[in-house]
């Protein structure tokens, strides 16, 4: 029975949007989806003329005409790209080749209690895959019984956006007895993880996931002697450790570094601490330069991101508990040896400040593009539904921004959160460096992610290099808020998707 505060809330809503419907804020054609295309959503923005200017971009308007979202100009480009042209090189024979086979199922909770959602190869999380920097990986994705379809996105990886993953955008939804090949090349080691991107509220949070690690072309000097993954997932209220509900232990030689990939699969932010110093090697699949002993703080992961931290055993007869996620740990050194938990420090380690400067490729003062998305909430509908849904500048999906770009241009954008929730922001394609938050310019390493909390009242300036054509997602990894109209697509120049949503092949991507 709903409780007096759901009823109030169920009222307020209520109220708010016969109010908005009757003073005509609302427009019922833009909510009442149906079949569509992003490329007819929302408003155009080019960004046009950054330098010298106020930072604001400039506004055009895409309309509901396709053809007038394939450019930043708002003109049909007669060059089109197809997005499903935009692959790796299709004579190139692969290094790694893999198949993974997609079940909705029970999901053994070694440690806990089964529940009713999905694997991958019989297991979740499903195996973790392995390349080497250069490598041509190939995976052949196999849906065998998820009844609303599933894809495979490569979380942080750049992949071409061919094989992206996103049901409705760069291929449809795969229908059971399907399959579908994914093709790139692992371009930048470092630590990242494959999902669903189909109902991927629900497909994620069930378990259609996994690790991959690709490792670099050559040793570099923060190698460690050993490695370990900590994938962390909330299966059914219950906190696991690479699908288990226990902690672990890695054997590991007095002196010894291990290499600790931290993976945090969930929908809110995951903590990492110890009591003794660690280093944070790398963030979301790039290294930190030169990084130092990390001691009394904690490291925040947002949902999705990923850290590397190395650990250093203690001596013979003794081990150090690293804390990962909360509920979870890793104890590091002797097997026999245990150490007490530590409680989790109040001062977070701040990544704007964190190891030493080095140059950038690019300069973000000559941007070429420059983008606002402000993040805020009110009352309104989305495809019917009453509710008190996300905006994106003062706007609620569909009618969302477009940000529009041409390959090789500097993008500088602005990230504001005036609502009261986290929003771990999440780009696909690309990755993006932090100037600066709240005014106060990076200092330390740059700071590469492609998965960023924003906290409330926070603000981020970021930079990146469209280098990658496509049409690329821009959304909050808290899955249910993408759900909710927190969406927004990056959009190169000239490139178009056949593939549409909400239509016969059941595309819904979040």
């Amino acid at each position: 029975m709903p409780s007096r505060r759901e009823l109030l809330r169920g009222v307020a809503i209520g109220v708010a949007v016969t109010t908005a419907l009757g003073a005509g804020a609302l427009a019922w054609s833009s909510t009442l989806l149906g079949e569509y295309s992003v490329m007819a959503m929302g408003e155009g923005h080019s960004g046009d003329g950054y330098a010298g200017h106020d930072g604001h971009a400039e506004h055009g308007t895409s309309g509901a005409d396709p053809s007038a979202a394939s450019g930043s100009t708002g003109a049909v480009n007669v060059n089109e790209v197809d997005v499903t042209s935009l692959t790796a090189d299709p004579e190139r024979p692969a290094d790694v080749r893999v198949e993974l086979v997609a079940r909705q199922d029970t999901v053994d909770v070694p440690g806990g209690r089964a529940i009713e959602g999905y694997t991958v190869n019989g297991t979740s999380p499903g195996p973790e895959l392995r390349a080497r920097q250069g490598d041509l990986v190939e995976v052949t994705f196999v849906n065998e019984s998820v009844t609303d379809g599933a894809t495979l996105h490569w979380h942080g990886i750049d992949v071409p956006n061919a094989a992206d993953g996103v049901a409705g955008i760069t291929q449809d939804a795969v229908p059971v007895g399907g399959r579908h090949v994914y093709r790139f090349e692992a371009t930048d080691a470092g630590t990242y993880w494959y999902h669903s991107h189909q109902v991927s509220h629900e497909q994620v949070e069930g378990g259609l996931l996994g690790a991959i690690v690709i490792e670099p072309a050559s040793p570099t000097d923060a190698a460690a002697d050993l490695e370990a993954t900590a994938l962390l997932h909330v299966y059914g209220g219950q906190h696991t450790l690479n699908g288990r509900v226990s902690d672990e232990h890695v054997d590991a030689a007095p002196g010894a570094t291990v290499r600790v990939r931290v993976i945090n699969t969930d929908q809110g932010t995951a903590a990492v601490w110890s009591a003794a110093p660690f280093r944070v090697l790398a963030t979301d699949g790039h290294d930190v330069n030169e990084p130092t002993d990390v001691d009394g703080q904690r490291l925040l992961i947002p949902a999705g991101g990923r850290a590397d931290v190395a650990v250093q055993a203690p001596p013979e007869g003794d081990a150090v508990r690293l804390h990962v996620g909360g509920a979870r740990s890793i104890l590091i050194g002797d097997p026999e040896a245990s150490a007490p938990p530590t409680p989790q420090p109040a001062e977070t380690l701040d990544l704007l400040a964190y190891g030493t400067p080095t140059p950038l490729s690019f300069d973000p003062a000559s941007a070429d593009r420059s983008f606002d998305y402000v993040i805020a909430r009110r009352f309104g509908l989305i495809d019917g539904r009453p509710g008190n849904f996300w905006t994106i500048n003062g706007r609620m999906f569909p009618d969302v921004p477009m940000f529009h770009v041409r390959e090789g241009d500097v993008v500088v954008m602005r990230i504001v959160n005036d609502s009261g929730d986290v929003h771990p922001m999440h780009l696909h394609g690309h990755h993006v460096v932090v100037l600066s938050r709240d005014g106060d310019a990076a200092s330390g390493s740059p700071w590469w992610v492609d998965s960023l909390d924003l906290h409330p009242g926070e603000s981020y300036e970021i930079a990146f290099v469209a280098d990658n054509p496509g049409i690329w997602s821009d959304h909050c990894h808290t899955l249910a808020h993408a759900v909710d109209g927190l969406v927004a697509h990056l959009m190169y120049e000239g490139v178009s998707t056949p593939f549409t949503i909400n239509g016969a092949a059941g595309n819904r991507p979040e």
